[in-house]
């Protein structure tokens, strides 16, 4: 299989640039760099292995960064492009007024021209200015990155690369770009938790008066609320699994595996490099346009990221003056909020540009903003309130100096110590190992300093009760009183954050994890307590999710798993991620088992409809219990438990009625258990999901590869693998409301993963996957053929070591200008 995957993309590659060791060069007299004597600028290597794996190799970060460009380029243009677009408020511009933009992977979706109204008043040359300062390393990564992509662009102007890019490579807003958009852009991806969740609140925000008349704020309607429907309720609609195993859990070296569940479009799907410089060496994945390595791996250390449930940013409740709601009260005096007029061009539908101006406005905490949910007003400006919102990542100034000294740090101590000095990482859990050393876990994040007790005497009352209820750890607090302000700690990095010292970390010698619950039981054997609950709940019951997560370590470590022996090596930890098992099945499948298909009772579904149960069951009792291509019964299984009203992707209350054993916060792994089919809810469940599928296309006996499949390629490619409210750990997600006339369509679940060890040299030996493919352009060769290795759950060695990238080199281009 290696050697013909080799020949399908070497057949791909000469027909776009040349295969098998060849060599593209484009010298100094093709770029408009140089240092005037005819030395080039940039002078780059990369060679790009099986799958388009660029291994960029540098004499400094510019280079790196202009390879870097070239190649992202190369296989991403249109979707950074419009990003881009997107970020410098100019989509209205190009695209016309009626367009909307979506943050896949926060949830927010705008019109065009509210999209560049946020942008343009969010994304300032003030908001970005703090990042332009980071370390050189990242200042020249950037400026090589932006000279990279122009290069292309400019060849793709020139007619060069035919076929390629067409989504885009005509359009008036394809444009060369400067420093700024990638700054712009690393600040867009810092907020992506906080303050672009609220992208229509803030752009749609102004006070009242004769023409914008308040609307009435009603508690008990509020508190009525579903909150799902809140905005960052239930955390990010992103996720993420990871374990960091250490020489108690394995039988060789330490493990690590990395398994973020990131949308499969737009700019948070994930890229693989391998970054070769004089100071450092490191091969993972990046969000698209960032040159460093996000996720990734050395001879060192490996680490992976999960979302964190901690919150980004407070509300603040303003007190105003009545007499001008653009004036609020501080300290005793009124303050004037920052006015600022904003002013975008538009396309309109019959050709012609108009422009349009609003005045936003700010308080010295940040954005005004209005919030409504269903049609109810949370969040009102009235004339006597209005909400303002402080955002801690806005202020992140160490965002690429976290991951760039990640990049160059040389052993695993010196990463744990950078995670808390420099304090840089935005909005993710982090787990890390390394060669003979133990696991760590640490949500040691960006996170507002605002203590439990400072909510209790600065809580805005009574919405702060109210929200509290529906949102918890979020707080809202007085904006009227300096006392109010964020505390600091000695030890944080800046003002306004939590110190190290302050948040939840831990090491052991066997094992970590986290699959975007809290961080409460990273390890339960040792649970995490006592941390501000802006950071994360106690106590809680945990999703199914990570309830498998905990429980397929533990089983592993006992030896009752089914697997030989009691350790993990890299074989087991592969078949573990990809394994696709279910734990609402483990769980609940008996009972149903043993109840109403033990029954020839028909049940009736949510309409009164009769539903014959006798086939599905019949289904069902000989299904493997997994969403593997050749499992039958999951669909089933699946539409069942979406209508139980069951434990959803993240930590949430659930009706107590569902499980006889409830939780208990001494077993979080086990609890709860033993499914109430007494419950009518269940019942009517199952009925509802044996209609849905008797009403789809598909039939009970069909197997998952022939129902799930790659939503976001031109051909068929099947995908296993389950979703997080029922307790998948593989995870594939159509991100719909069930199963569809054509199945269930992926475009988010497992992007990329990385499983690393090291061997007895202290080489890292790294295995994965581009889950979608490293190229979102149709015309490359690179488009699916990771995604059809993965389907095949044929793991990717990651070539490393210069003996495997040299065997495994199918491109070279030598890159200078």
């Amino acid at each position: 299989m290696r050697i013909y995957a080799l020949i399908i993309t070497c057949i791909g590659l000469l027909i776009v640039s040349g295969c098998g060791g060849g060599s593209s060069s484009r010298g100094a007299d093709s770029g408009n760099g140089g240092d005037g004597n005819g030395s080039p600028q940039y002078n780059v290597e990369v060679r790009r292995t099986s799958f388009g794996i660029p291994h960029i190799k540098a004499s400094n970060y510019a280079n790196m960064g202009y390879g870097y460009g070239y190649v992202h380029a190369q296989d991403n243009l249109c979707v950074l492009a419009e990003d881009l677009l997107t970020i410098r408020g100019e989509r209205a511009k190009y695209l016309g007024r009626d367009g909307t933009y979506t943050i896949v992977a926060n949830g927010s979706t705008a019109n065009n021209v509210d999209s560049d109204f946020f942008w343009k008043f969010i994304a300032t040359d003030a908001a970005i200015a703090p990042l332009k300062n980071s370390d050189q390393e990242a200042i020249d990564a950037t400026k090589g990155f932006v000279a990279g992509y122009n290069r292309y662009v400019k060849e793709l102007n020139a007619g060069e690369h035919p076929g390629r890019h067409l989504a885009c490579r005509d359009e008036a807003w394809l444009t060369q770009i400067s420093a700024d958009d990638m700054f712009r852009r690393y600040f867009r991806l810092t907020l992506l938790a906080s303050s672009s969740v609220f992208v229509n609140e803030v752009s749609q925000a102004k006070p009242p008066g004769p023409d914008n008349l308040p609307l009435p704020v009603d508690l008990d309607d509020i508190l009525a609320l579903d909150p799902g429907a809140l905005p960052l309720s239930g955390g990010l609609p992103i996720g993420s699994n990871m374990y960091a195993l250490g020489p108690d859990a394995v039988s060789e070296e330490s493990l690590l595996l990395g398994n973020p569940h990131f949308p499969w479009t737009g700019t948070e799907r994930l890229y693989l490099t391998h970054l070769e410089l004089p100071d450092a060496e490191i091969m993972g994945a990046s969000l698209y346009g960032v040159p460093a390595v996000l996720i990734g791996f050395n001879e060192h250390f490996a680490w992976s990221h999960t979302v964190s449930t901690a919150y980004r940013f407070t509300f603040y409740e303003l007190t105003l003056n009545p007499a001008d709601p653009t004036q609020y009260l501080y300290d005793g005096e009124m303050r004037d909020m920052e006015a600022s007029e904003v002013s975008i061009d538009i396309l309109e539908d019959d050709g012609t540009s108009t422009s349009e101006t609003r005045t936003l406005y700010r308080s010295h905490y940040g954005p005004m903003l209005e919030l409504a949910v269903s049609g109810v007003p949370v969040l009102e400006w009235s004339p006597l309130k209005a909400y303002t919102l402080r955002d801690a990542n806005a202020e992140n100034d160490s965002l690429m100096n976290q991951f760039f000294s990640w990049n160059r740090a040389q052993s695993f101590e010196e990463f744990v110590e950078l995670h808390g000095s420099v304090l840089g990482v935005p909005w993710v859990n982090t787990a890390a190992t390394g060669p003979g050393k133990p696991a760590y876990y640490g949500d040691v994040t960006v996170v507002p300093n605002v203590s439990d007790a400072k909510v209790q005497t600065c809580g805005a009352l009574p919405l702060q009760a109210v929200l509290g209820q529906l949102m918890p750890g979020l707080p809202i607090l007085d904006g009227s009183r300096s006392t109010c302000e964020w505390d600091s700690d000695e030890d944080a990095p800046r003002p306004g954050i939590f110190g190290p010292a302050n948040l939840p970390k831990i090491t052991r010698n066997d094992w970590v994890h986290n699959c975007n619950d809290s961080y409460w039981v990273s390890n339960p054997a040792e649970p995490l307590t006592g941390f501000a609950a802006i950071i994360g709940d106690e106590g809680t019951e945990r999703t199914l999710r990570t309830r498998l997560c905990m429980q397929q370590v533990i089983k592993r470590l006992d030896g009752s798993d089914g697997r030989p022996g009691d350790r993990f090596d890299l074989e087991t930890l592969q078949e573990v991620a990809l394994d696709s098992a279910v734990l609402s099945e483990q769980l609940a499948r008996p009972s149903m088992l043993s109840s109403y298909c033990a029954l020839p009772l028909p049940l009736l579904s949510t309409g009164g409809a009769s539903v014959d149960t006798s086939a599905a069951c019949s289904v069902l009792a000989t299904w493997d219990g997994k969403n593997n291509l050749d499992s039958v019964g999951g669909h089933i299984w699946r539409e069942f438990w979406r209508n139980t009203g069951g434990p959803l992707p993240i930590a949430t209350p659930i009706d107590d009625l569902l499980w006889l054993t409830p939780f208990s916060a001494s077993d979080p792994v086990n609890t709860p258990a033993s499914l109430n089919v007494l419950n009518p809810i269940v019942a009517t469940a199952f009925a509802d999901g044996i209609q849905k599928v008797l009403d789809s296309s598909f039939e009970l006996d069909t197997p998952m590869g022939q129902i799930q499949h790659s939503g976001v390629h031109d051909s068929i490619i099947p995908i296993f693998g389950g979703e997080g409210f029922e307790g998948s750990f593989t995870i594939a997600n159509a991100r719909s409301g069930g199963l569809e006339e054509d199945g269930y369509n992926i475009t988010y679940g497992n992007s990329y993963i990385q499983t690393v060890t090291w061997d007895n040299a202290g080489n890292p030996v790294a295995e994965g996957f581009i889950t979608y493919s490293q190229s979102a352009d149709p015309a490359s060769p690179y488009y699916k053929n990771m995604t059809e290795a993965y389907s095949a759950k044929q793991w990717i060695k990651f070539p490393y070591l210069e003996a495997d990238i040299a065997a495994d080199t199918v491109e070279t281009l030598n890159l200078s200008e």
